[in-house]
């Protein structure tokens, strides 16, 4: 069968590295990416690879979005929506959680919810 005509491709991390040449030829309509928090260094080999994919839709499952730093959390929100979350250092102004002021804390706890809200199951 063509590539064109495949419904379905199930990969690894793996073969997306070793094989991104290939995959990097196809118009893919949905990328799915399970383990997502793979993504969270957006200098790694396979964040770099999936990163060049032609998409129309992507679409990340983790169960730990956050594991160590907010950065991380730049880092899949960036890959999702790139024209949105385009700059890390932005982001980082943004949710500077390191503010002695807990009331500015609290209130940039309140919007990193509610921009998270529609990523969250």
């Amino acid at each position: 069968k063509s590539p064109r005509q495949w419904d379905v491709c199930i990969t690894t991390y793996e073969v997306c590295n070793t094989e991104r040449k290939v995959l990097q030829k196809f118009p893919w309509r949905y990328l799915v990416i399970d383990e997502a928090h793979r993504l969270k260094n957006e200098a790694s080999m396979f964040s770099k690879t999936v990163r060049t994919f032609n998409t129309s839709h992507r679409l990340l499952l983790t169960g730990t979005p956050l594991q160590n730093n907010l950065h991380e959390l730049w880092a899949l929100l960036n890959f999702l929506l790139p024209d949105i979350f385009s700059s890390a250092d932005q982001f980082d102004e943004w949710f500077n959680l390191e503010v002695d002021d807990e009331e500015a804390k609290k209130n940039m706890i309140s919007q990193l919810h509610k921009i998270l809200r529609p990523f969250m199951l």
